[in-house]
């Protein structure tokens, strides 16, 4: 069986999947993924897009006619907290198939000029937003399911030294 995790990084607009933005990427989601105790190796595709690619995808799989920052695929029904198991990896690669995550990176750079961070933060910060939803959180709700996810993502981005 592996022991890191696996992370594909594919993109469908110039540029975006840059050795920078990918480590970044890929960096954010192993913090995210070791904050929450998630130990066992996994895998989580992620495919970078503009504001098309997401708008397309969130027509097509969530019947939603507009675009988006990040989208969320999670293979598992799982709660904050909860986690897959050894029992739940793909038998072929020993890994546990977390899910997908697309991200437009129009609506990063857009995002991180209007709330007045970088690119770099907003990046990690959707990233970290998507892994918490791939492994169970939502923030459908005003109270305290968003107030747990927020309170999360604050704690993985200042574990990544990228809080505001």
């Amino acid at each position: 069986m592996r022991k890191t995790h696996y992370i594909p990084v594919t993109a469908d607009v110039p540029g975006a999947a840059s050795e920078g933005n990918c480590a970044l990427i890929r960096r954010t989601i192993r913090t995210a993924l070791a904050a929450e105790g998630m130990a066992l190796p996994c895998e989580i595709d992620v495919l970078l897009t503009g504001d098309e690619g997401i708008h397309q995808i969130n027509l097509d799989m969530r019947n939603v006619d507009r675009p988006t920052d990040v989208l969320s695929f999670p293979e598992f029904d799982l709660r904050p907290g909860e986690l897959p198991t050894e029992e739940d990896a793909d038998p072929g690669t020993g890994l546990i198939p977390l899910g997908d995550m697309v991200l437009s990176m129009e609506r990063v750079a857009a995002q991180a000029k209007e709330y007045g961070h970088s690119k770099r933060r907003e990046l990690a910060y959707l990233v970290t937003h998507s892994v918490l939803h791939l492994l169970g959180y939502d923030h459908l709700d005003e109270g305290a399911m968003k107030k747990q996810m927020r309170e999360r993502e604050e704690a993985i981005m200042a574990l990544l030294g990228l809080e505001r």
